[in-house]
């Protein structure tokens, strides 16, 4: 039996200061994933490690933020998200103090796991958060919320490299991990869970499940396991570029080349770097709102489409400076709404009650996917040239977006039932 439409009793304003703190947390944390290109190379020069050795950190970060978010989240569904995203500023502010100092990798692994704690706690706690507040806009607070982690470094990619550039890496980690660390645990004296009695009601277009279905339950479900998998393509191809994006642009020989557009001259990769954030950031309630209105499916075919084709052309033509910044761009734009709608389409599927533990166990598959960027370092490293890695992962995004519409599609309308 489907739910029937509510009238709205949670006051709008309490439920958008929500989803204005969740997405203050995620600008706070985004650093720790998108500004890590940043300091592969310093690290480099300094002792001499491999560049396949210093992304295994990367790894570990990823791996530590996506396999530990479902016991988080477990404590989010328990306790309320406050404590847990209180004690997530604290590990991201220790995280990167730690890295500042680390003189061997395995210091540097650690302050890699402390960071991918805390900024998984941070992430789980508010995407979960705006699911729950908002089930007649799902996708686009989902969207708004973790736009803050895709595009919320945009702003301090040049202050980081300015600091980089003039006092070291060393002091780039310890101010920036402070200040990080500190916005975090003060804005999680805010974060509320809704009343039960706060509903909304919901649009018919949105099918969403009839019953909440707990995590045990979920994990038997082909459903859950399909997007799974589409996740793992996705992200295996987004998390290459955005750890292996300086790299990548000196390889192509472009990095330090000049590149100007409307007016504004950077270097290639500083532009690059600044438009993909914000790419980034801008796709995820763009595409959040586009799914609330045409389908989740649809959305997912046509931004794994554009993916696949951008990271392509990236390959075959970014050897060209402007190009370069201009495709990176495509690229991320396309990534992007992929951190939005996977959450909002696991909280439709599988309910509300469980929805920051279900989507936190989804989100596991980004550590799944991140074990491939050393892999692709060292690959490199082998055989000279990204071709492979670049055919890999447009060909990944090819056959998610062929999985959205051919088996998601109609795996998931027999679960559901439209409200209202």
């Amino acid at each position: 039996m489907s739910r029937s439409n509510s009238t709205v009793t949670a006051p709008p304003a309490r439920r958008w200061l929500q989803l204005f703190a969740g997405l203050l947390c995620m600008i706070a944390v985004a650093n720790l994933q998108y500004g890590w290109t940043l300091f592969v190379h310093p690290l480099h020069d300094k002792y001499g490690w491999s560049l396949g050795s210093i992304q295994t950190a990367f790894a570990v970060f990823v791996i530590a933020e996506t396999w530990l978010v479902p016991f988080e989240g477990w404590l989010v569904d328990r306790f309320g998200p406050k404590f847990v995203v209180l004690a997530g500023g604290i590990f991201v502010a220790a995280a990167w103090a730690l890295n500042s100092v680390a003189d061997s990798l395995w210091l540097l692994y650690l302050g890699a796991a402390l960071g991918g704690i805390g900024a998984g706690a941070v992430y789980a706690t508010c995407v979960g958060n705006a699911v729950r507040w908002f089930p007649d806009r799902r996708g686009l607070a989902a969207g708004i919320t973790v736009a803050g982690f895709g595009g919320g470094s945009a702003l301090s990619i040049i202050p980081i490299q300015d600091v980089i550039a003039r006092h070291g890496y060393e002091s780039a980690f310890l101010w920036f991990g402070l200040v990080q660390g500190l916005v975090v645990i003060f804005t999680a004296g805010f974060l509320r869970t809704p009343s039960p009695m706060a509903t909304v009601a919901v649009p018919s277009r949105l099918p969403q499940t009839d019953r909440d279905i707990p995590p045990l339950e979920m994990l038997r479900s082909r459903v859950f396991w399909l997007l799974y998998f589409m996740f793992i393509l996705v992200y295996s191809g987004g998390l290459m570029a955005t750890a292996q994006l300086a790299p990548i642009a000196r390889d192509f020989k472009v990095a330090d080349v000049p590149v100007s557009i409307l007016g504004l001259t950077l270097p290639a990769l500083t532009f690059a770097l600044t438009l993909d954030r914000f790419m980034n950031g801008v796709t995820r309630p763009l595409c959040g709102w586009i799914s609330d209105r045409i389908g989740r499916e649809n959305t997912l075919f046509m931004a794994f489409l554009l993916e696949g084709a951008g990271i392509w052309a990236l390959w075959l033509y970014g050897q060209d400076p402007l190009l370069f910044v201009i495709l990176g761009g495509i690229a991320f734009f396309a990534w992007g709404e992929t951190a939005s709608l996977f959450p909002a389409i696991c909280t439709d599927t599988f309910g509300t009650k469980y929805a920051t533990t279900n989507a936190a166990l989804l989100y596991t598959a980004k550590g799944t996917a991140s074990l491939l960027i050393p892999l692709a370092s060292f690959w490199v490293a082998e055989t000279g040239s990204w071709r492979d890695v670049f055919l890999a992962a447009a060909l990944f995004n090819l056959l998610a977006a062929f999985l959205a519409l051919a088996a998601l599609k109609p795996l998931r309308l027999p679960a559901q039932s439209h409200r209202g």
